[in-house]
């Protein structure tokens, strides 16, 4: 009989110690994920047409907020932000003009002008169909802190041309995954 009673302490102690270790895996992973998450990065769902052809509504898509905090936002990256007349809005555009500069559409093109090309550069925008033209007549001198970025689907897009600049505090991070649909799951 007194073994038996040993064993069942035992089996006690056992059980008391696989329940405190799993607890304890448990805990570590939420805060790793809430680390993760919270500094890291963060997913996105697509709502909307205005990145058309390149993303779509309902494209799942993991977005980098660590980059930024090491460099500068480039040109032609997409990011998402909250949107500078509702912070509670979260958009996705991509960056077309950078701090400093003079970002200008005229004739259905978007020129450049900064200190390397004082009389204005035409934007590559390889990442566009050959149909796709940018609507518009404006001039935007861009502060120290701030962004021009414009939607991919230039006719549905309400983006800079509308609103004007984006603050840099007001970017998230840049897109750096698609994963779904699966079929189209691309690493940017």
């Amino acid at each position: 009989m007194p073994s038996s009673t040993t064993f069942t302490k035992k089996s006690g102690s056992l059980l008391l110690n696989n329940f405190l270790e799993t607890a304890q895996v448990i805990i570590i992973s939420l805060a790793i994920v809430f680390l993760v998450r919270s500094y890291l990065i963060q997913p996105f769902l697509v709502k909307g047409a205005s990145m058309e052809p390149n993303f779509q509504d309902g494209n799942y898509l993991i977005i980098d907020e660590l980059s930024y905090k090491i460099r500068a936002p480039e040109r032609g990256e997409v990011i998402v932000f909250h949107y500078p007349r509702d912070p509670k809005q979260y958009f996705i555009k991509r960056i077309i003009g950078l701090p400093n500069e003079r970002v200008e559409i005229k004739n259905q093109e978007v020129r450049i002008y900064n200190k390397d090309n004082p009389n204005g550069q035409k934007v590559d925008e390889k990442y566009l169909p050959a149909d796709i033209i940018t609507r518009g007549n404006l001039t935007e001198q861009l502060g120290s802190n701030e962004y021009f970025v414009l939607g991919d689907n230039r006719q549905a897009s309400s983006d800079s041309r509308v609103w004007g600049s984006l603050p840099a505090e007001n970017i998230v991070g840049r897109t750096l995954v698609r994963a779904w649909p699966i079929e189209q799951a691309k690493i940017y």
